[in-house]
Parts: structure tokens; sequence; C-alpha cells
């Protein structure tokens, strides 16, 4: 599958793009449970992360993992007036931190040896509002992340490099 041509666009001007950093991964066993920290995953091509309930369901989703950066946290807890946000509440699977994950936006890239593109932003849903309190959905808009596929698998861990390909 080539990158469309919002993605070629987009790539003439991320050259220089630096590397960012892989600071905390999550995982959902099944819907409305809580994430599981862990420290390394195996990503599974054209599927998710072993463990995480979006690999249980059909090959080839766009929606496979949901990336945030760290740096969006922050931003999030000061706009909902909050001391700080666990990751976990977020529900994203991988929290990143360095670079511009809106920057990858129908890009490749690496973390570690896995290769991955960037196929949508990832839209808060109604249950932030839930967990984070009244205005959540409205403060995630444009922090939410983005999503992605996995097209060459293998093995993630917390400190790994995030690279533009």
């Amino acid at each position: 599958m080539g990158v469309n041509t919002v993605g070629r666009l987009l790539s003439r001007h991320l050259q220089d793009l630096k590397p960012g950093r892989l600071e905390w991964i999550g995982l959902r066993p099944e819907r409305k449970v809580e994430m599981q920290r862990v420290l390394q995953v195996e990503a599974i091509i054209d599927m998710g992360l072993a463990g995480d309930r979006r690999c249980q369901g059909s090959p080839g989703s766009a929606r496979q993992v949901t990336l945030i950066n760290q740096e969006h946290i922050g931003v999030l807890a000061k706009l909902l007036m909050l001391e700080s946000i666990d990751p976990a509440v977020l529900r994203r699977n991988l929290v990143v931190s360095g670079i511009n994950l809106m920057a990858l936006r129908h890009q490749r890239f690496r973390i570690g040896d896995v290769e991955f593109e960037a196929t949508a932003q990832c839209h808060p849903c109604l249950r932030m509002e839930q967990a984070l309190g009244k205005g959540a959905v409205a403060a995630m808009l444009g922090h939410g992340g983005i999503c992605a596929k996995i097209l060459k698998g293998g093995v993630i861990g917390v400190g790994d490099e995030v690279v533009k390909l």
C-alpha cells in the first residue's frame, strides 16, 4: 500500500524530523477494562499488539495501534486544570515523546525494529468525559494522537527510538 497524496506532500517537509522515544506501553485485553502497563510487547503484522483487544479483530484494520504524544498529555492536563493525567486513562496504546505525531500522519515510521503506517487522527470518545470530567472531549480535539497499522512486526519496548521512514 502506497503513501497517499497528502502523505507525499507532507513527506517533503519532514526530512529533518528528529527521532522521538517510546515512553509508555498499554494494553487493553477486553472492552471496558483498565489498561495494563507493560515494558515491551510484540507487534503483530496487520493485526495489532499481542494481548490488546484490537489484535483479536479483523486483519488490516486502520486502528491496530493508537499513539499519543506525552507532550499533549501535559497540554490536556492544563486545559482540564488537572495536576497530571495517567496515560492509562486516555486508552492509547503507546505514549511517545520528542516527535510530533501529527507530522507522521500518512507516513511510515519505525519504533525499534517494528514498522508502522499512520492512518488517521485518533479522536476522543465520550468515555473521556467520564474519565477526565466535563470538557475532556473538547480538550482532546487535535491532541488525541494517531492510529496506525503494523507493516512489519517484532518486539517494541519502552525507550525505543521513534523514527520517520
